[in-house]
């Protein structure tokens, strides 16, 4: 049974790179034409293969419509969460999780510092978009015509002599976040508060949200606070292969009986 579903399955990848009649399948899964005509029809009766009028066999429509369901039902808060603590757990700094939704870069998740000085951020609660490292990077993802329609409708406030101060600085570092692949913000909102920010990709290589870790230049300077970047990255990627199904997910440790 399990060799069966092994050579049901192969033929979607194969049936991705386009269609295929029946001679096709059955050479490329290295069985006899009875056998792969089972298999396609198997598949056919769920949905997954439709045979066309010219007897080849394409993908079928229920195989896109689980697809986009999948990805509408995807968390990306519940999936990023335990990777969040690791990181807070490992540099002690703020973390936080960001989304852009509906003109607003937003914090959906949030791990304190165990530091004594704690954040003012809030989950559910927009950040300042023109110069937060997060929503750098989930713009800089937005197409060329999308971005600069963003920009130009933005109000760029001088939180300090660090912000961005207009629509052309914004982007023009919207083009050296996109080309570097992270972002940062050392005092642009508040001149004692620095952070570093990394993309969080789907399956499509777009970026569906954006990871940071932020603290006080009491406690990490701006430099050392950079030098946590690499491992700022690594969760990130982390995060976006097993949001987009790539990787596995890392086992929790068990607890220990007591």
């Amino acid at each position: 049974m399990s060799q069966s579903v092994d050579r049901a399955l192969s033929i979607l990848p194969l049936l991705a790179r386009g269609p295929a009649d029946l001679g096709q399948v059955a050479d490329a899964l290295g069985v006899h034409k009875s056998t792969a005509l089972r298999l396609l029809r198997t598949l056919h009766d769920h949905g997954l293969v439709y045979r066309q009028q010219d007897g080849r066999h394409r993908l079928g429509a229920r195989l896109f419509a689980l697809a986009a369901e999948a990805v509408e039902n995807l968390d990306v808060r519940e999936i990023a969460h335990p990777h969040l603590r690791a990181l807070n757990e490992e540099c002690g700094h703020t973390v936080h999780l960001a989304v852009y939704e509906e003109n607003e870069v937003l914090y959906i998740d949030k791990v304190e510092s165990r530091y004594p000085v704690r954040m003012y951020s809030r989950v559910g609660k927009p950040v300042a978009i023109t110069v937060a490292a997060v929503a750098k990077l989930l713009l800089a993802d937005l197409p060329e015509g999308e971005r600069r329609a963003v920009a130009g409708r933005l109000d760029y406030p001088l939180y300090t002599s660090r912000s961005t101060p207009h629509a052309a600085a914004f982007l023009k570092e919207l083009a050296t976040v996109r080309e570097q692949g992270w972002a940062a913000d050392l005092g642009g909102h508040e001149e004692s508060i620095n952070c570093v920010a990394a993309p969080i990709r789907g399956g499509d290589g777009r970026v569906v949200a954006a990871l940071s870790v932020s603290a006080p230049n009491v406690v990490v300077t701006a430099e050392e606070l950079l030098g946590l970047l690499p491992l700022v990255r690594r969760t990130a990627e982390a995060i976006g292969g097993e949001y987009s199904g790539t990787t596995v997910p890392a086992q929790q440790p068990r607890q220990k009986a007591t």
